[in-house]
């Protein structure tokens, strides 16, 4: 097995990485084991033959699972939220998802030095409960985990929320989240470098986020794919996509923008290889790790 093969298998550290003047850090909550013939329902068993090399000794899919803290000039951003203290085994009734584990996101910012109050803002990618944990759950105190953020969501995100609660995030807990809820639109800045780009399919106002700065992009593409497997793949649909055929077109728009020039890639649940580049040979679209 190779190294890269090995790093498919576990979830991801806390990895940084610098762009110019912003730094970017995938901050680790937890994991989500995907079972890989019910999450990439088209997928057969000679394509896991083929693929084996994705799949854990479990037979799943290892999908790490936390935010990716922005920092620049002393001010923080956080995108996406994890899980929150959530943990429960496999369910053998559950055709998608395995063993769902987190709660450790608080604890890696303490490492990392920063305070929950120092997060200015929670940009969310969308609202399924891997991504809105620490903002539907509270903190150790009882109360906001991220006491001074504001919560920012796609405005289609969020007047369609209600077709985002499944897997245990209620439309309730999102209501209570209202307050403190700012909406964007497509093409936004929303924090010093940190752009918007629509990205439906997943769910309905699915957003990735485009960090540029120093003369390099960071494409955080969220859950537009869950795996590097489905770089090889772009058109196998996914379980959990609220609109298949518009998600594979969002997943060839990120994969084109990824082969841009001095641009990165963030896929939050890339096993351990969060951070990439995508290159293009003969054998066709390939997955490299940057760190």
């Amino acid at each position: 097995m190779s190294a890269v093969d090995d790093r498919l298998h576990r979830t991801s550290p806390v990895r940084s990485l610098r762009l110019g003047d912003v730094t970017v850090t995938y901050v680790p909550d937890g994991e989500v084991r995907l079972k890989p013939y019910g999450w990439l329902p088209q997928s057969t068993e000679l394509d896991w033959r083929d693929d084996a090399a994705y799949l854990a000794e479990d037979g799943n899919l290892v999908a790490s699972v936390g935010g990716l803290l922005v920092e620049h000039h002393g001010r923080a951003l956080l995108i996406d939220a994890g899980l929150g203290p959530v943990s429960r085994p496999d369910d053998p009734g559950n055709p998608m998802i395995g063993l769902v584990r987190g709660g450790d996101l608080l604890d890696n910012l303490a490492e990392l030095g920063r305070r929950p109050a120092d997060v200015e803002a929670v940009a969310i990618t969308h609202l399924h409960f891997d991504h809105v944990g620490w903002v539907v759950h509270p903190g150790p105190g009882g109360g906001a985990a991220f006491p001074e953020a504001a919560y920012l969501v796609s405005a289609p995100e969020w007047e369609h929320r209600h077709l985002s609660a499944i897997e245990g995030a209620r439309v309730g807990e999102f209501d209570a989240m209202a307050s403190r809820v700012r909406t964007f639109g497509d093409g936004e800045e929303v924090f010093p470098g940190v752009r918007t780009m629509f990205t439906p399919g997943h769910t309905i106002g699915n957003t990735s986020y485009v960090i540029a700065s120093g003369g390099l992009r960071l494409v955080v593409f969220g859950d537009v794919m869950h795996s590097p497997v489905q770089i090889r793949h772009p058109d196998w649909p996914v379980g959990a996509d609220l609109d298949p055929v518009q998600a594979a077109t969002s997943r060839r728009r990120v994969l084109a923008e990824l082969l841009r020039p001095d641009t990165l890639g963030y896929g939050g649940h890339f096993a351990d290889v969060v951070f990439g580049r995508l290159t293009e040979t003969l054998a066709g679209l390939s997955w490299q790790p940057a760190l």
